[in-house]
């Protein structure tokens, strides 16, 4: 449980006000079980009373507290600490890269290393938020689709709340992410194909055995956890902010979040800068749906039909949230990019042998697609470049040679 702090809260634990559909604005009550907009078939948007949290919430004070990812409970959706299902998640380290930096030509690259997170990855902060959430609201049974590290965290924050939990995922996810699953005692249902299909699969579920579920951006809350990854960037950096992010776009809940938390803490007057990032969506080259949408200029992203690559956690054909991972691509000034698994592969090992961070296939594609970038010259040597690692390179071990 979190204990409340009223000075760092001000007069409530979370200023959560309503959630609001993010294609045609319909308003929807936070204080039911939502999913997404019946009509659009869209992502629901948590908003916050930004106004009163920055008369009553002191930034400066929140910083020298403890509690990880819950010391910013008042912008996040849990309504009473009492309702919180933590594992430690959060606070991980912003690290610079001294020496590949020099290697690549970069004066000021960094990494934010989400390997640290309990169960290894980023997924623990949405599934933290999402089913500390669901749980305040009576849901007891959860399902979810994944493709690799959002099963072992949802079966985690799951188990540690008390409720059930099943899985769908392909039957070539890496063995570490089953394991994972099923010894937190979710039911772990493998597959013959893609996320998309455990997507359809954990859907009809939900449908008709009246299971939540919690797929990426199907449940207003997932997002609302990773965004706190921006809290922490904006916090390590005094409050100012990286001149590029490049993020592993899968479904996208994190690109999309860490933009959603730069816009509430200007509205919250807690930075020190009017400058923003670009952020960058990095894909893998055999599953490209949103670097082929931005090549395109389209407002949406089609299916991307034969999506193949070893990063199990970029193997998303379409997220369900395209049109506002392309939204922020595009108030960013960001661009989206693909790589090889050469690229993927080669930047692994050089993460590794030169910084001593084992860092999964999706992060190192970043730094891949970094190289990309500067040899287009859309990004610059002296310009502050952070790589998000969503997770360790452990779950991968199988997929290392000897």
């Amino acid at each position: 449980m979190i204990a409340p702090n009223t000075k760092a809260a001000g007069s409530q634990f979370s200023y959560l006000t309503h959630l609001e559909c993010s294609s045609c604005q319909t308003v929807f009550d936070p204080q039911r079980i939502q999913t997404y907009c019946p009509d659009c078939q869209a992502p629901l948007v948590a908003y916050y009373d930004l106004e009163k949290a920055r008369a009553e919430v002191d930034r400066d004070y929140i910083s020298h507290q403890h509690g990880g990812m819950w010391r910013w409970h008042a912008v996040l959706p849990v309504q009473s600490p009492e309702h919180v299902i933590t594992l430690g998640e959060g606070d991980t380290p912003l690290l610079h890269l001294p020496r590949l930096g020099a290697q690549k030509g970069f004066s000021n690259l960094l990494i934010k290393d989400e390997s640290l997170n309990p169960t290894g990855s980023f997924k623990a902060r949405g599934l933290a938020a999402a089913i500390s959430r669901a749980h305040e609201l009576g849901v007891d049974k959860v399902v979810i689709p994944t493709a690799g590290n959002a099963g072992g965290a949802m079966a985690a924050y799951a188990s540690r709340g008390g409720m059930q939990s099943y899985i769908f995922m392909p039957r070539d996810t890496p063995v570490a992410n089953i394991k994972e699953s099923r010894i937190a005692g979710a039911t772990v249902i493998l597959i013959q194909g893609l996320i998309s299909e455990a997507a359809g699969m954990a859907g009809e579920k939900a449908r008709n055995e009246g299971w939540f579920d919690v797929s990426t951006f199907k449940e207003p809350y997932r997002a609302e956890g990773k965004k706190v990854m921006g809290y922490e960037i904006a916090e390590a950096m005094n409050w100012t902010l990286p001149d590029v992010i490049l993020y592993p776009t899968g479904g996208g809940t994190g690109l999309v979040g860490i933009w959603k938390a730069i816009q509430e803490m200007a509205a919250m007057g807690w930075l020190e800068t009017k400058s923003y990032p670009r952020m960058v969506a990095v894909q893998a080259e055999g599953c490209a749906p949103v670097v082929r949408a931005v090549d395109n200029n389209m407002p949406f992203c089609d299916f991307f039909v034969g999506a193949k690559t070893h990063a199990s956690g970029l193997r998303v054909p379409k997220s369900f949230a395209d049109q506002l991972i392309l939204q922020t691509i595009k108030e960013s000034n960001g661009t989206a990019v693909g790589v090889s698994e050469e690229a993927i592969t080669a930047a692994q090992l050089e993460l590794a042998s030169v910084e001593g961070l084992f860092v999964a296939p999706e992060g190192a594609a970043t730094l891949a697609g970094l190289e990309i970038l500067k040899q287009r010259g859309w990004v610059s040597a002296d310009e502050r470049v952070l790589l998000l690692n969503t997770g360790t390179g452990l779950k991968y071990l199988e997929q290392l040679p000897d």
